[in-house]
């Protein structure tokens, strides 16, 4: 049996080194640390405990009723931010996020209320639905870059204001919602049919949501495609530099497109555990913000799966316990809002600090080399003469 080449082994070594291991937990963690910082800060000022108030959440965290809570949050975040994180990796800045995720859940919520198929066949029907619709509704914004030239940062932001003016129009009585409204001021569609409940599991804490699964195999499906497969090599080629991946072959108007739409179906996914699991109708209050936390988890991630998942795990976390501070020590619930956004903000300071860091160490090991190359050329030298 052949010993694996040396180069190999080196290879190998370095992408495993602690260093770089250490440099990629650095500036999540650094940011989670100084985001904690601020906020005790903060706390201490307003006259409160900030201890009292980490104890309440990380006591209600630990719970097995928050435990699930956090998880089914945890689901719907997820797929907020690989929504995200699929154009970012294309350097496309996909803000329409959120009003694909709402046109999507409306037109799931209306075909799961007017078609009652069984459940193997309805279910499928559904997130089909939402994902072509989200697809759909994203592409708008990558055909107007294409052809057109508009940033899809200006139009995805438009895009999210037409959204809401399809919502308003659609969910009327008569059109999207039933005709009869109930004695509620709020405008919502009809139930969706028992065979469109998604599956759950009963724990001791609730109901663990069955979404969890299908949150999992996006991020499956979003790390094999971007590094196992051919499209996924030109989408990262693409975001790097156009013009080289113009050079190499690569149709850069098809993959901005694809891209675009890609992204949108997976918008599509965000309002379905909500809608299947929890509130079984789309209505004018529907999950708003989704679409901007999932831009704010992404980040904090690094557009990576597993980074994802830990960050959608934090900021579940956050949102879940800290909706226990006004009830148990009367603290304020803004709290939260602040140390999300502290946590962003921190993330980019962190990631900028590690990254100047990481290069200054490159460089000096890059140094390090040339002159110990020097040296040995020199004693080589002086050996021969």
């Amino acid at each position: 049996m052949t010993s694996p080449n040396p180069a190999v082994k080196r290879g190998l070594a370095q992408r495993i080194s602690g260093e770089r291991i250490v440099l990629a937990l650095a500036a999540p963690v650094l940011a989670v640390v100084l985001s904690v910082a601020i906020c005790s800060v903060l706390l201490a000022t307003s006259g409160k405990n900030p201890f009292d108030a980490w104890n309440v959440m990380i006591t209600f965290g630990t719970k097995s009723d928050g435990q699930v809570l956090i998880l089914n949050r945890t689901t719907t975040y997820y797929l907020a931010a690989a929504a995200a994180a699929f154009g970012f990796r294309m350097n496309l800045f996909n803000i329409g996020v959120e009003g694909q995720y709402k046109v999507a859940a409306l037109f799931a919520a209306y075909v799961g209320a007017q078609v009652d198929l069984p459940a193997f066949v309805q279910i499928p029907l559904l997130l089909v639905t939402a994902m072509v619709v989200g697809g759909l509704y994203a592409s708008i914004a990558g055909l107007l870059k294409v052809y057109r030239g508009v940033s899809e940062v200006i139009s995805t932001i438009m895009l999210n204001s037409i959204a809401l003016a399809i919502i308003g129009l659609l969910l009327v009585p008569g059109i999207f919602a039933p005709k009869v409204s109930s004695t509620s001021n709020s405008i919502q569609t009809n139930p969706v049919s028992q065979s469109s409940h998604f599956f759950g599991i009963e724990t001791a804490g609730g109901t663990l949501w069955g979404f969890l699964f299908v949150a999992i195999l996006v991020g499956v499906v979003f790390q094999f495609v971007l590094t196992r497969t051919r499209f996924g090599f030109d989408l990262r080629a693409t975001g790097r530099s156009e013009s080289a991946a113009t050079a190499s072959g690569v149709n850069v108007k098809k993959m901005v497109v694809i891209s675009m739409a890609a992204s949108g179906a997976i918008a599509g996914l965000i309002g379905l555990p909500e809608l299947l699991q929890n509130s079984y109708y789309f209505g004018q209050s529907f999950q708003p913000g989704l679409g901007f936390l999932g831009i704010s988890i992404a980040l904090l991630g690094r557009n990576s799966p597993i980074g994802m998942a830990f960050a959608a795990l934090l900021f579940a976390f956050l949102d879940t316990t800290g909706s226990q501070l006004p009830l148990q020590g009367g603290f304020p619930s803004e709290i939260v809002a602040v140390m999300q956004g502290t946590i962003v903000i921190c993330v980019v300071v962190a990631y900028e600090l590690v990254r100047r860091y990481g290069l200054k160490r490159q460089q000096q090991k890059v140094g390090a080399q040339i002159a110990a190359q020097a040296v040995a050329a020199a004693e080589n030298k002086e050996v021969s003469a």
